[in-house]
């Protein structure tokens, strides 16, 4: 993955952050140009955000997606996001989440969204294994 959509994803994750503890429109949280990509994932998470949480909720073993953090909550949308739209293979959506979660959350954070995204991939691949790293 190249460092300009890691930098994007970074991007997109700030974006959604402030979207989700401010309530603010997501044209107002941001100045001048952005990166399309980062603005492209941050309104594809906003456009679908009821049927993500949804996901995440089912996914996440006695946890409501509104009780968890807001950088967890917006890491595990952007990769979400990213695995329904098959914009880039399962384990590089894992591995940037878990990346986005470790360095703006905590290791803790990290293995969270590891565990949830690897139910999500089980559930639909019918992977026994799983794919979380």
């Amino acid at each position: 993955m190249s460092l300009g959509r890691r930098a994007a994803r970074r991007t997109a994750l700030f974006l959604l952050y402030q979207w989700d503890v401010t309530g603010r429109p997501l044209g107002e949280l941001y100045e001048g140009e952005i990166d399309r990509f980062a603005l492209e994932t941050a309104e594809r998470v906003l456009a679908n955000v009821d049927r993500l949480d949804a996901t995440i909720t089912a996914s996440a073993e006695g946890w409501r997606a509104d009780r968890l953090g807001a950088i967890e909550r917006n890491v595990l949308r952007i990769a979400l996001g990213e695995l329904e739209a098959g914009e880039v293979p399962m384990e590089v959506a894992i591995d940037e989440a878990v990346r986005l979660a470790k360095r703006y959350a905590s290791d803790d954070a990290a293995r969270l969204v590891n565990g949830i995204l690897g139910h999500v991939v089980r559930e639909r691949t019918g992977d026994a294994a799983g794919a979380g790293r």
